[in-house]
């Protein structure tokens, strides 16, 4: 089987790797110029380092990404500190497999060299989808450049502004959510020791949240800020801000968080669109992977994982019923809709939570954060998640 994936980010790679180590036929179209991520950090969970482990990147990633201890809820404006339960050093034990985190840049690098270790020219750079013609069992990728690619299968893992599901499917309806996103990586030198520790951290308070955690062996800290807010709806990870916008927008907040905001090298910015889950991926002999058919608010940490996932799993299907192509497409949609729907909705509801009234005042935040960030309560939320395993599933 002949196979084309439109977009090298961390779902098609995923597929990728995953597929050419099935003895599948691969290319894979990536629009730009030259390979590189934007200077951002991911979190990943069990259930995605599973699949790292499984396609050959786990152990290399190991030396360039961060195995946090733990990871703690703290309030706004007091700074006041909770245990988070659900990773950290347990997760090898509980889960089998690490949270890691990890900066884009490394991760999408080893999948890059996972992907050539089996093909080294399976990746076509300055490739933009084009137009999209399925005829006799087969589809023709037209690129901007003027090339043609003629597969058997067309997988758009083409991000959130895919143009393959546009083909597809037709135009999408993004909502904006009420929330911007700031995000910058900092020299953790520029930062007081306690701010070094090696934890994931979680700021909650009315209206807005910070998340933070290491990257490279601890020499550098990602850093989100989510604030609701109106006037701000441009859905781009390469749109700069400024320090003095997102100190504004950080007013009365610890002196940790503005110190922090302050270390800062480059703020970016972004809308945070919704989506409403879409029902089917798949159209004759293409179909769709990661941010393409399921793009989330970030308010779970999943999104790379669903896309490692995906792309596992699309392999695992197309592995076992590579003699029927519409079967392999429809157990690959029916496996992942459900729990990914799950995952898009679980984050939209956690933007409430993150940002509850209750927490403006500390009497009221901490009776609402012992009962929000219970173990009981974090387990329920977030087992099903990191308890998920791309190879036992039934394809």
């Amino acid at each position: 089987m002949k196979i084309v994936i439109a977009g090298a980010g961390i779902g098609g790679l995923t597929a990728g790797a995953a597929l050419l180590r099935k003895g599948f036929d691969v290319t894979i179209l990536e629009q730009a110029k030259a390979l590189g991520e934007i200077g951002a950090g991911v979190q990943l969970s069990p259930n995605a380092t599973r699949v790292l482990y499984q396609i050959g990147v786990g152990e290399r990633l190991e030396g360039l990404a961060c195995e946090p201890p733990g990871k703690r809820v703290r309030l706004w404006n007091s700074g006041q500190t909770w245990p988070l339960f659900d990773l950290g050093a347990a997760s090898r034990e509980v889960y089998g497999f690490p949270y890691l985190t990890v900066h884009r840049a490394d991760l999408h690098e080893a999948l890059v060299d996972a992907v050539r270790a089996f093909r080294a020219d399976a990746i076509k750079l300055d490739h933009k989808v084009e137009s999209i013609v399925q005829k006799d069992s087969k589809v023709e990728v037209q690129t901007v450049s003027g090339a043609t690619f003629e597969a058997d299968l067309l997988i758009g893992a083409d991000g959130v502004h895919s143009r393959v599901r546009r083909a597809l499917f037709g135009a999408d309806e993004p909502v904006y959510s009420g929330v911007m996103a700031w995000r910058g990586v900092i020299d953790a030198a520029k930062l007081p020791e306690h701010l070094r520790t090696p934890y994931g951290t979680n700021w909650v308070g009315p209206g807005a949240h910070v998340i933070h955690y290491p990257l490279r062996g601890n020499k550098l800290i990602n850093f989100v800020g989510a604030v609701e807010r109106d006037g701000w709806q441009v859905e781009s990870w390469s749109e700069r801000g400024t320090l003095e916008e997102c100190l504004a927008d950080f007013a009365g907040w610890h002196e940790d968080v503005r110190t922090m905001i302050s270390a800062i090298d480059v703020p970016y910015k972004w809308a945070l669109m919704i989506r409403e889950p879409m029902t089917r991926w798949s159209s004759g002999n293409a179909t769709l992977l990661g941010d393409a058919c399921h793009p989330t608010l970030p308010f779970l940490a999943q999104g790379a994982g669903m896309a490692l996932e995906d792309g596992y799993l699309i392999a695992r299907c197309l592995g076992r019923y590579q003699d029927d192509l519409p079967r392999a497409l429809d157990r690959y949609e029916s496996l992942r809709l459900e729990r990914t729907s799950r995952i898009v909705r679980g984050s939209a509801a956690n933007t409430q939570r993150f940002h509850n009234p209750a927490l403006a005042h500390a009497e009221g935040a901490a009776e609402y954060v012992d009962r929000e960030w219970s173990e009981e309560r974090v387990k329920e939320r977030y087992n099903w998640l990191f308890e998920y395993d791309v190879d036992t599933v039934e394809v």
